[in-house]
């Protein structure tokens, strides 16, 4: 399934995507509420992948027309203490607003969304700190079912009832997983098998190449050509790239996400965002590899 994807995403300047079936919002820069306007309700569950005033600074409005008993819950790195501070300066400024959550989250934990849908928290090396210290998260979006066992396969279901009763249903199944989507949040790349078999994939590509100086400040980004040789590595079904820095022209990104699909014979469709512009519905549009 094609999500409908909403979003924007220029580095510095903001970054946010929606998923409208799931209620699901990654990040919050600038514009997203003025962009998806009474759809902002839908959205249940925000992640924000850390404290950089171009992925939260949409959180004020946001909060003030959306927020309500139970919703939303806004999950966010447990260490970073941007979050409580702006929980608070809220809480006075919207004093009339009440009862949505906010809840600071480690790496390696699960949260059901809706259903059978997870997402999962991944540290990544955006932010250099200790281990055990979480300030940076990428996300991943995981579909859980449990299946039959092979050996079970065969029986009659008065025979699977009878052992279901005597020794349990997690007995009879596994658990099958799907990893639905991915999102890197801003991240160097640092593991290739991160994202392996996920479906679609959003991940920044703020750099084209890696130039002298562009990458040396303590918070680190990918480059295109870095990302584009993990995707001729791993198994990936779409990939939406983001994050690009406004220094370059919507062509040089073009041009340059070209050239790195033929270099590496990236053969899945491939999305971009470019900067200054907000795209609705994305992986319905036409792929720049197309």
């Amino acid at each position: 399934m094609n999500y409908n994807i909403t979003c924007y995403s220029t580095a510095l300047f903001a970054t946010w995507f929606f998923i409208e079936e799931l209620g699901l919002l990654f990040d919050a820069g600038d514009g997203v509420t003025s962009t998806i306007l009474q759809k902002s309700r839908k959205v249940k569950h925000l992640f924000i992948s850390h404290a950089d005033r171009d992925h939260l600074n949409g959180i004020p409005q946001f909060f003030q027309l959306n927020a309500r008993q139970d919703f939303p819950k806004i999950y966010y790195p447990h260490d970073s203490g941007s979050f409580p501070a702006l929980q608070n300066f809220l809480a006075k400024f919207d004093p009339h607003l009440t009862g949505s959550e906010w809840i600071p989250i480690r790496e390696n934990t699960s949260f059901n969304i809706k259903g059978n849908m997870y997402v999962e928290s991944i540290r990544n090396g955006h932010i250099q700190v200790e281990a055990g210290i979480t300030k940076s998260l990428s996300y991943k979006i995981v579909e859980k079912k449990r299946k039959l066992k092979d050996e079970f396969q065969k029986l009659s279901g008065k025979e699977i009832a009878q052992i279901a009763k005597e020794k349990g249903q997690t007995f009879l199944t596994i658990e099958v997983r799907e990893e639905i989507l991915g999102y890197s949040g801003d991240t160097p790349i640092e593991d290739y098998q991160r994202w392996d078999k996920t479906k679609t994939l959003i991940h920044e590509a703020t750099f084209l190449t890696n130039e002298v100086g562009l990458n040396s400040k303590s918070n680190k980004h990918s480059t295109l050509e870095e990302v584009m040789q993990m995707i001729a590595s791993i198994n990936v079904e779409r990939l939406i790239l983001s994050h690009f820095s406004s220094r370059y022209s919507h062509e040089e990104i073009d041009k340059a996400i070209l050239d790195n699909c033929k270099k590496y014979n990236i053969q899945i469709p491939v999305y971009r965002i470019l900067p200054g512009l907000s795209y609705h519905d994305i992986l319905h549009q036409e792929p720049i590899n197309g």
